[in-house]
C-alpha cells in the first residue's frame, strides 16, 4: 500500500499478514467540492470521471480490485470472486480469493471488517441502523464463517468463531447521532438491553451509539475480539469535517456528501 494517502486509516488489528485493509478518508483524491477530494461513489452527483479516477487511486494503492458493490441498507450478502462485477446489490462480501477487496462505501453508517487467524477468508459489511437492526452482520458472519470451516474441514483442523477479529470503522458518533423512537424499537425488539446506547433527548428523539450497538450484535454470536471505533470523537465522520465525508453533515450543509471506502483483501 505504498501508493495510498499517509491519511488514510490502516486497521491496529492482529490480522495474519495474507489479510490487508484499509479505510480511506477525505485526501487524495480529484473530486472538487463538495465531494472533495477522493469520493469513491458513482451516486452522488459528482462527475463520472474523477469518480473513475478515485476509484484507480484506490486500486492502485490496494494492489487488489475493490468491487463496489449497491449497497441499499439490507442484508445481502454476496461472495466475490475474479468474476465479480460492480454494482450487484448487498450489503456484505466475503471472498476467500486473493486479489478483489470487499469493498463498503460510507458517510456515517458503520463499516465492519472481519479476518480470522487460521482461514483465508474475509469480509466486509455495511452496517447503517437498518441493516444493523435487520441482522447484516450476523449474515456476513454466517457467510465468512461457512467458507472458513470448508477450509478447516479440508486442512483436518478445527474452526473456532471466538478467534474471529472485527473491526469498526468511523461511523456516525453517539454524540452526533439523532434517531427518533422507532429506531431505538427496532433494536430493542431484538435485544432488550440495547436501551444502554440510546440516550434520550427533548422532544421524544435519541442519541444512538451506532457502534456500541455493532458490539452488542458480534458479542451476541461470538465474537468478541473486537477492534477500532470505540464511539470517541475521534471516529465520528460528522465531527471531523477535514478528515470524513458525512452524509448527514454534508448533504444539508454543502448539497452533497462524497463516499469513503472499508476495504479488505487476500495477499496472494
Amino acid at each position: 500500500m505504498s501508493q495510498a494517502p499517509a491519511d488514510w486509516l490502516r486497521p491496529a488489528w492482529p490480522a495474519p499478514p495474507h489479510v490487508g485493509a484499509l479505510f480511506t478518508t477525505r485526501a487524495g483524491g480529484v473530486s472538487q467540492p463538495p465531494w472533495g477530494s477522493l469520493n469513491l461513489g458513482d451516486h452522488v452527483g459528482d462527475a463520472p470521471e474523477h469518480v473513475q479516477a478515485n476509484r484507480a487511486r484506490l486500486t492502485a494503492a490496494l494492489g487488489a480490485r475493490p468491487v463496489f458493490l449497491q449497497q441499499v441498507h439490507g442484508t445481502q450478502v454476496v461472495e466475490l470472486n475474479a468474476d465479480s462485477a460492480d454494482g450487484t446489490q448487498a450489503d456484505g462480501a466475503v471472498a476467500a480469493e486473493p486479489g478483489v477487496a470487499c469493498t463498503m462505501m460510507v458517510a456515517d453508517c458503520l463499516p465492519v471488517l472481519f479476518a480470522h487467524p487460521d482461514a483465508r477468508v474475509v469480509a466486509a459489511a455495511h452496517a447503517g441502523w437498518r441493516g444493523l437492526a435487520a441482522g447484516v452482520l450476523e449474515r456476513t458472519l454466517g457467510r465468512f464463517e461457512a467458507l472458513a470451516q470448508q477450509q478447516r474441514a479440508q486442512a483436518a483442523t478445527k474452526f473456532e468463531v471466538s478467534d474471529t477479529l472485527a473491526w469498526l470503522g468511523p461511523a456516525i458518533g453517539p454524540r452526533q447521532f439523532e434517531v427518533g423512537p422507532e429506531v431505538r424499537e427496532a433494536f430493542m425488539h431484538v435485544d432488550a438491553g440495547a436501551q444502554v446506547c440510546f440516550l434520550p433527548q427533548p422532544g421524544g428523539k435519541f442519541l444512538a451509539d451506532l457502534p456500541a450497538l455493532a458490539r452488542r450484535r458480534l458479542a451476541a454470536v461470538g465474537v468478541t475480539r473486537i477492534y477500532g471505533n470505540d464511539g470517541s470523537d475521534a471516529w465520528c465522520t460528522a465531527s471531523d469535517t477535514a478528515r470524513f465525508h458525512s452524509h448527514r453533515r454534508d448533504q444539508v450543509c454543502l448539497g452533497g456528501a462524497g463516499r469513503m471506502a472499508a476495504c479488505i483483501w487476500l495477499h496472494d
